[in-house]
Protein backbone atom coordinates (compact mmCIF):
# COMPACT_ATOMS: atom_id res chain seq x y z
CA UNK A 1 0.00 0.00 0.00
CA UNK A 2 1.48 3.34 -1.01
CA UNK A 3 1.45 6.54 1.02
CA UNK A 4 -1.63 8.06 -0.58
CA UNK A 5 -3.66 4.87 -0.18
CA UNK A 6 -2.62 4.70 3.47
CA UNK A 7 -3.64 8.36 3.93
CA UNK A 8 -7.05 7.68 2.37
CA UNK A 9 -7.56 4.65 4.61
CA UNK A 10 -6.37 6.46 7.72
CA UNK A 11 -8.60 9.49 7.26
CA UNK A 12 -11.57 7.28 6.28
CA UNK A 13 -11.17 5.25 9.48
CA UNK A 14 -11.12 8.47 11.50
CA UNK A 15 -14.25 9.76 9.78
CA UNK A 16 -16.06 6.48 10.37
CA UNK A 17 -15.11 6.41 14.06
CA UNK A 18 -16.19 10.03 14.58
CA UNK A 19 -19.48 9.38 12.76
CA UNK A 20 -20.17 6.49 15.15
CA UNK A 21 -19.31 8.70 18.11
CA UNK A 22 -21.60 11.45 16.85
CA UNK A 23 -24.44 8.95 16.40
CA UNK A 24 -24.18 7.89 20.06
CA UNK A 25 -23.94 11.51 21.23
CA UNK A 26 -27.16 12.18 19.30
CA UNK A 27 -28.83 9.21 21.00
CA UNK A 28 -27.74 10.57 24.38
CA UNK A 29 -29.19 14.01 23.62
CA UNK A 30 -32.44 12.49 22.36
CA UNK A 31 -32.80 10.41 25.55
CA UNK A 32 -31.71 13.07 28.05
CA UNK A 33 -35.19 13.12 29.61
CA UNK A 34 -35.85 9.37 29.40
CA UNK A 35 -36.15 7.87 32.89
CA UNK A 36 -33.51 5.21 33.59
CA UNK A 37 -31.41 6.03 30.51
CA UNK A 38 -27.64 5.71 30.92
CA UNK A 39 -25.26 7.81 28.83
CA UNK A 40 -23.40 5.87 26.12
CA UNK A 41 -19.73 6.44 25.35
CA UNK A 42 -17.63 5.05 22.52
CA UNK A 43 -13.90 4.50 23.05
CA UNK A 44 -11.52 4.43 20.11
CA UNK A 45 -9.21 1.49 19.54
CA UNK A 46 -6.13 1.34 17.32
CA UNK A 47 -6.74 -0.53 14.08
CA UNK A 48 -4.38 -1.91 11.49
CA UNK A 49 -4.97 -0.93 7.92
CA UNK A 50 -4.49 -3.54 5.20
CA UNK A 51 -0.93 -3.51 3.94
CA UNK A 52 0.67 -2.30 7.15
CA UNK A 53 3.70 -4.08 8.44
CA UNK A 54 3.41 -6.37 11.44
CA UNK A 55 2.76 -4.50 14.64
CA UNK A 56 2.07 -1.17 12.93
CA UNK A 57 -1.01 0.72 14.03
CA UNK A 58 -2.15 3.29 11.61
CA UNK A 59 -5.87 3.62 11.94
CA UNK A 60 -8.67 3.92 14.43
CA UNK A 61 -11.96 2.18 14.95
CA UNK A 62 -14.74 2.64 17.43
CA UNK A 63 -14.73 0.16 20.28
CA UNK A 64 -17.56 -1.46 22.18
CA UNK A 65 -20.23 0.95 23.41
CA UNK A 66 -19.93 1.56 27.16
CA UNK A 67 -22.60 2.75 29.55
CA UNK A 68 -21.73 5.56 31.95
CA UNK A 69 -21.36 4.01 35.43
CA UNK A 70 -22.38 7.18 37.27
CA UNK A 71 -25.48 6.68 39.41
CA UNK A 72 -28.79 7.80 38.01
CA UNK A 73 -30.27 10.84 39.74
CA UNK A 74 -33.32 10.25 41.90
CA UNK A 75 -36.09 12.65 40.99
CA UNK A 76 -38.92 13.47 43.35
CA UNK A 77 -42.24 13.59 41.55
CA UNK A 78 -44.97 11.72 43.42
CA UNK A 79 -47.46 11.84 40.54
CA UNK A 80 -45.09 10.27 38.00
CA UNK A 81 -46.09 6.85 36.73
CA UNK A 82 -42.64 5.39 37.53
CA UNK A 83 -42.46 6.85 41.04
CA UNK A 84 -41.97 4.41 43.90
CA UNK A 85 -43.61 4.55 47.34
CA UNK A 86 -41.45 7.51 48.35
CA UNK A 87 -42.39 9.48 45.21
CA UNK A 88 -38.95 9.10 43.54
CA UNK A 89 -37.91 7.66 40.19
CA UNK A 90 -34.53 7.31 38.47
CA UNK A 91 -33.79 9.94 35.86
CA UNK A 92 -31.13 9.99 33.16
CA UNK A 93 -27.42 10.61 33.80
CA UNK A 94 -27.00 12.55 30.53
CA UNK A 95 -25.49 16.04 30.93
CA UNK A 96 -26.46 18.13 27.90
CA UNK A 97 -23.45 20.43 28.22
CA UNK A 98 -21.07 17.47 28.02
CA UNK A 99 -22.97 16.01 25.08
CA UNK A 100 -22.91 19.29 23.16
CA UNK A 101 -19.16 19.61 23.77
CA UNK A 102 -18.63 15.99 22.64
CA UNK A 103 -20.73 16.59 19.52
CA UNK A 104 -18.72 19.67 18.63
CA UNK A 105 -15.42 17.83 19.18
CA UNK A 106 -16.57 14.88 17.05
CA UNK A 107 -17.71 17.23 14.29
CA UNK A 108 -14.38 19.08 14.24
CA UNK A 109 -12.40 15.84 14.24
CA UNK A 110 -14.54 14.54 11.38
CA UNK A 111 -13.93 17.76 9.41
CA UNK A 112 -10.16 17.53 10.05
CA UNK A 113 -10.11 13.97 8.70
CA UNK A 114 -12.17 15.11 5.73
CA UNK A 115 -9.63 17.86 4.97
CA UNK A 116 -6.79 15.31 5.09
CA UNK A 117 -8.74 13.05 2.72
CA UNK A 118 -9.39 15.96 0.36
CA UNK A 119 -5.73 17.04 0.40
CA UNK A 120 -4.63 13.49 -0.44
CA UNK A 121 -7.19 13.40 -3.27
CA UNK A 122 -5.88 16.67 -4.66
CA UNK A 123 -2.31 15.36 -4.47
CA UNK A 124 -3.33 12.20 -6.33
CA UNK A 125 -5.04 14.29 -9.03
CA UNK A 126 -1.94 16.47 -9.36
CA UNK A 127 0.25 13.39 -9.69
CA UNK A 128 -1.98 11.96 -12.40
CA UNK A 129 -1.88 15.34 -14.17
CA UNK A 130 1.92 15.36 -14.06
CA UNK A 131 2.12 11.81 -15.38
CA UNK A 132 -0.13 12.67 -18.35
CA UNK A 133 2.27 15.37 -19.56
Amino acid sequence: MNGLDRTFALSASGMQAQATRLRHVSENIANADTPGYRRKTVPFDPARIAGDGPGERSGVRSGQVLLDPRPLPRIYEPGHILADDTGHYEGSNVDLMIEIADAREAQRSYEANLRVFDQARQMAQSLVGLLRR
